[in-house]
């Protein structure tokens, strides 16, 4: 026989806040978000120039990535992306093995470190036309330090290539993340794990499409490997606020489910912030500290993290009682006590 609440334990009381009082602000946050991203994505798919969801970089379209450093201490005279393609829209390069030399105009550029550094992501070039390049631009630009230029090359076979494992990793991660929480929990609790998780990839990659449109900004496979870390934190983060509800099925099983709801993310946000600071504190070093190559990475596993962060806390528990079927009952007190007749 199911007791009565006057015949159970009182209702902890709530320290923070009643999350599914705010669930309507969270829902309508979360749908935003997730819109914003989607016509983003949409607009990346549609426009000539990038023909997918993200603009594509020199990992899986293939081509060649020169890197110089001016040897301009103790300062670097200014310099700006739109002087720099100027001069390499200029360039003459030689023709090889009877082929035209690949154009460079709109060529990505990216002016860094205060001008001491230039990156160039170019179409796939020979080792001539690349030491034509480097050769050209260092009359206007340079000169260069040596040893402070670097050429890398990526044939379209093995950016495909990577492109498609890139692919293949995160659809077995997806898949086996679903299967685990599907064996752990009823299909209710599976199913709203695996719609955080598909919340916050999609604001994720949906904040890099606009990235990509607004700034030019390309993804490689370490966004792939990012998205990875964000689907496990966004599973893992959900997973404990799931674990407290059902652990305290027996206890507080008398009163309506979305207190339990309540007093379940109560309980485990402290938790929650706590871990999502300590693991964001390292990417901001990265993300200041850690040069131009992690840059982006970091920002992805910032965005990713904050926001699985958020969908564990305000989303997926909000959505529990609607999908499990038990509604949600407001308690007539707004400051946390047990509802009228509770001890």
């Amino acid at each position: 026989m199911t007791p009565t609440p006057s015949e159970s334990a009182a209702l902890p009381p709530i320290q923070y806040f009643r999350i599914t009082r705010h669930r309507h602000i969270a829902w309508w946050g979360s749908a935003v978000a997730c819109l914003i991203s989607l016509i983003g994505i949409a607009l990346c798919w549609l426009n000539p120039a990038i023909g997918a969801p993200l603009k594509p970089g020199l990992d899986f379209t293939g081509g060649t990535r020169i890197q110089l450093e001016r040897a301009c201490d103790p300062n670097c005279s200014a310099i700006t992306v739109p002087q720099v393609a100027e001069r390499l829209d200029g360039l003459k390069l030689p023709d090889e093995g009877g082929a035209a030399a690949p154009g460079l105009r709109g060529a990505p550029v990216q002016v860094l470190d205060q001008g001491r550094s230039i990156e160039l992501r170019l179409p796939s070039l020979s080792a001539e036309q690349g030491n034509a390049v480097i050769s050209q631009l260092a009359g206007s630009l340079g000169p260069f330090k040596d040893g402070g230029t670097s050429v890398d090359t990526i044939g379209p076979t093995l950016g495909a290539q990577l492109l498609r494992s890139s692919l293949l990793s995160l659809l077995v991660s997806f898949a086996a993340i679903a299967l685990y929480i599907t064996l752990r929990y009823d299909r209710v609790f599976a199913f709203l794990a695996i719609l955080c998780l598909a919340h916050d990839v999609l604001i994720t990659t949906g904040l890099f499409a606009w990235l990509g449109l607004l700034l030019g900004i390309e993804v490689d496979s370490l966004f792939a490997v990012a998205l990875i870390t964000v689907a496990g934190y966004s599973v893992n983060d959900t997973v404990v606020v799931f674990d407290r509800i059902r652990e305290q099925k027996t206890s507080l099983g008398a009163f309506p489910f979305s207190d339990q709801v309540d007093v379940a993310v109560d309980a485990t946000l402290t938790r929650s912030l706590y871990t999502s600071l300590t693991t964001l504190l390292p990417l901001l070093g990265i993300l200041f500290f850690g040069g131009s190559s992690l840059f982006w990475f970091s920002v992805a596993l910032t965005a990713g993290i904050s926001v699985g962060s958020w969908s564990s806390i305000g989303v997926a528990p909000t959505l529990l009682p609607l999908l499990s079927g038990k509604g949600f009952v407001e308690s007539p007190q707004e400051d946390g006590s047990a509802p009228a007749g509770v001890a």
